[in-house]
């Protein structure tokens, strides 16, 4: 098959074409034929690395999403059968004309979703399901600030948490940027190039603050965060555009019995995974469905050109989601 793989360390230039051996679905797996994938943040550090930890029989290759048509199925395969409709959370290995992926880690293609689309699903699904939903326990009646709200992230996380009926306040770059963020459900739109967003919240919250914060710029933004949150507030670093080193007064996090949690969806087990699609499935989807949340798509680039596709990403002007699309 037709992949890209990280011919060394480095910039985009090291993503060349290659042709690799085409997986065999093991125990509990699916082979996809790949339609289109997802351009994440975890694989531009991956290229910088040039590689990432494996667990024996897994591809070095990029890619941690994608959406397609199930090919051949392993044993101990209940759920799906060949010629279904998936997409699917990856460890790796999406940057190929076919990838495996755990059986528990599919979900359906929502009727009438292209195969761009889909692919822009499940990273940012499973993503802020698993930390806004189960890591911090968004409540009924609690606000939520998404930090990076025109990410990938950004936008599903601002439309699933309003879609499910909670006040979300969001930081974005520029005006335009900052309308975005509004018109997918924000009711406040924070310019972070114009205001420093503690005192924003603290204007618009009469001082109360928002109960849960989910990061992805960290550094000097996590001082801001502390300041940011309601007593006994909860907040969710799983990104670090600002660095992971800085100087911290602690004091809010005692006076105002702070949660905070750092963590990587990538390294979490299968079954974690399996209990978050089954979460999705049941409370997320449906809104998929019925489009009361779509995925945003900033630019689709084609597998062989996945150098500019990381590019785009890390040129931090995209809105939504990178996508690359395979011609099978």
């Amino acid at each position: 098959m037709k992949a890209i793989e990280i011919s060394e360390p480095g910039g985009p230039e090291v993503l060349k074409e290659a042709v690799c051996p085409r997986p065999a679905p093991a125990e509990r797996e699916v082979l996809i034929q790949v339609r289109a994938a997802g351009v994440n943040g975890h694989d531009l550090h991956h290229r910088h690395r040039g590689s990432h930890p494996v667990k024996p029989g897994e591809t070095l290759l990029p890619g941690l999403e994608v959406a397609g048509e199930v090919a051949a199925v392993g044993t101990g395969v209940s759920k799906c059968k060949v010629g279904d409709k998936v997409c699917a959370l990856l460890r790796g290995g999406g940057y190929a004309e076919y990838a495996v992926a755990p059986e528990g880690h599919c979900l359906p293609v929502p009727e009438g979703y292209s195969w761009v689309e889909a692919a822009a699903l499940p990273e940012t699904s499973f993503t802020v399901w698993s930390n806004v939903f189960e890591e911090a326990g968004l409540q009924p009646g609690e606000s939520f600030l998404m930090n990076g709200g025109t990410s990938g992230i950004g936008v599903t996380a601002i439309q699933m948490v309003s879609a499910l009926g909670h006040d979300v306040y969001a930081t974005a770059g520029g005006p335009e940027k900052c309308k975005v963020v509004t018109d997918l459900g924000a009711i406040c739109a924070i310019d972070y190039q114009a205001e420093e967003f503690d005192q924003v919240i603290a204007r618009e919250t009469n001082n109360g603050g928002v109960n849960v914060i989910l990061d992805i710029v960290a550094g000097d933004y996590i001082q801001k965060d502390f300041a940011s949150l309601a007593q006994g507030g909860r907040l969710i670093i799983i990104g670090a555009a600002r660095g992971l080193e800085e100087k911290l007064d602690l004091r809010p996090v005692v006076m105002k019995h702070l949660t905070l949690v750092g963590t990587l969806l990538r390294p979490r087990d299968n079954d974690y995974k399996r209990r978050v699609a089954e979460a999705l499935l049941e409370k997320v989807w449906p809104l998929y469905a019925a489009r009361r949340i779509a995925p945003i798509i900033d630019s689709v680039f084609p597998l062989n050109n996945a150098a500019d596709a990381h590019r785009r990403l890390e040129s931090r002007k995209h809105i939504g989601k990178v996508i690359l699309e395979v011609a099978n």
